[in-house]
């Protein structure tokens, strides 16, 4: 009986006793060794495709989705790629002077010098709850000195990563710890952060009526009677100051008559207060819509940025702030902040504190800064009027008097999307779709070139 072979898995076996085999050195030997090769190779892919699972990661695109890019850095990396020597930067919310450059607050430079020179600094942890000469000092500024909540110790403080990180903490407190309607109610339109920063942490968010297209101003009665609606104990946030994106704020007497309607509700107030001293210049002004809130003995929360007034956008310098009814809550409520606090981040950065904190508890520093503060708020107040009065120099089709009615960073000009991008495209202007102008973009070497833009635009797109 012939003897037999076990048969390969990579390639056939010839048998040597074959009579018919060419001779090695024949071209045919050579085409055959090739081909067995190839199929040798062809058979080792099949069998590795068939073992191999269909996908190499558990993140499939089904699993994790492609998100769309940040609205507002995909507009700072289009301007970026922009050759033209004529592009305007109206994006991105950071103070410029009138170089179109950023502005390092000659404050901020003295007190980095202090710290630089300061032969006890080191690079240690901060305490969980932030550096306490720095939170102390920064619920001062919202609340005053003198304010009945400081003195009769209701109020506790922690430091965070900016104002989005106070915004992050609040609405983690919130969503771990507040017994009323969880429902978060924003104006419409907010900061498009907010709607993530709830959302995050299961908050449902309601838009509340705010911006009118019609007066480019409060539409205060739908702003009113949405709250009014609201179940009561409901989370209401409020922008303290230079409304984030519109430039539009309520009056004195709108403020009065929002603190009454919220007491009346037992509404829980949110406050985000991110431009106090950069809208009007004025520190306590700024701040004047919290303190009435807080005089009326409402329970209340605070997310506080030092980026636009300090210009420390990126060294993340906030302050989250708890307004309550009893020195024993407030102790109570700083116990589960810090763990909270501890379990993301463990501590808070040290830089950028430290440079507020220099500042806010020296008094010649802190009288320098409310200079630095009216520099960059008046130059601000200056670009709104020279925009407005070059449109109706110019005789743009439409009223302009909201552009100076509106007040701090931003302005909500009136532009449609159409428009927008036709500034865009033909202009080299870059704004957000809807119409929001950084006015720190404008300054005297490109509002002319600006406004003219605009005129051109609004003439030839409804």
């Amino acid at each position: 009986m012939p003897t037999s072979h076990p048969t390969s898995h990579l390639a056939p076996v010839a048998n040597p006793n074959a009579t018919s085999s060419p001779s090695p050195s024949s071209p045919l030997s050579s085409t055959s060794s090739r081909s067995q090769q190839q199929t040798s190779i062809s058979r080792i892919r099949s069998i590795a495709n068939h073992m191999a699972a269909p996908s190499s990661t558990r993140f499939s695109a089904e699993a994790v989705p492609q998100a769309p890019e940040d609205p507002l850095y995909g507009l700072k990396r289009a301007f970026l790629a922009d050759p033209s020597p004529n592009k305007v930067d109206l994006g991105i919310g950071a103070y410029r002077d009138d170089n179109a450059k950023p502005w390092v607050l000659p404050v901020v430079k003295k007190a980095d010098d202090i710290l630089r020179n300061d032969p006890n600094l080191d690079h240690e942890y901060a305490p969980i709850a932030g550096i306490p000469t720095l939170t102390s000092k920064a619920i001062e500024l919202l609340l005053g000195a003198d304010s009945p909540a400081l003195k009769e110790k209701r109020t506790t403080s922690m430091q965070t990563i900016s104002g989005t990180g106070a915004c992050h903490v609040g609405a983690l407190f919130c969503a771990r710890f507040f017994r009323g309607n969880k429902t978060v109610y924003v104006s419409d339109p907010t900061w498009a952060n907010h709607n993530q920063i709830f959302s995050n942490v299961d908050l449902p968010v309601v838009k509340y009526p705010y911006f009118s297209k019609d007066t480019k101003g409060l539409n205060f009665a739908g702003m009113k009677a949405a709250i009014a609606d609201a179940p009561e104990e409901s989370i209401i946030l409020l922008h303290a100051c230079a409304h984030n994106p519109t430039g539009v704020d309520p009056t004195v007497e709108q403020w009065a008559e929002l603190a009454d309607l919220v007491a009346q509700k037992r509404h829980f107030p949110f406050f985000d207060c991110a431009y106090q001293g950069f809208a009007s210049g004025n520190l306590a002004k700024d701040a004047a819509a919290i303190r009435l809130f807080v005089e009326r003995g409402i329970e209340l929360i605070i997310a506080q940025s030092f980026a636009k007034n300090f210009g420390l956008y990126g060294e993340r310098a906030g302050c989250f702030h708890v307004v309550t009814d009893t020195p024993e809550t407030a102790t109570r409520v700083a116990s589960q902040l810090a763990i909270l606090q501890r379990s993301e981040i463990s501590s808070p950065p040290l830089y950028g504190a430290r440079i507020a904190s220099i500042v806010l508890n020296d008094p010649a520093l802190f009288a320098e800064w409310e200079d630095n503060l009216r520099e960059m708020s008046g130059r601000i107040i200056s670009m709104r009027t020279a925009l407005r009065a070059k449109l109706e120099e110019l005789g743009t089709p439409g009223t302009w008097n909201h552009i100076t009615d509106q007040i701090g960073m931003f302005s909500f000009t009136g532009l449609n999307e159409a428009q927008v991008l036709k500034l865009r495209e033909e202009a080299h202007v870059y704004m957000t779709k809807n119409g929001r102008i950084s006015m720190a973009g404008l300054n005297t070497k490109n509002i002319d070139y600006f406004a003219k833009a605009v005129d051109k635009v609004v003439r030839e797109v409804q």
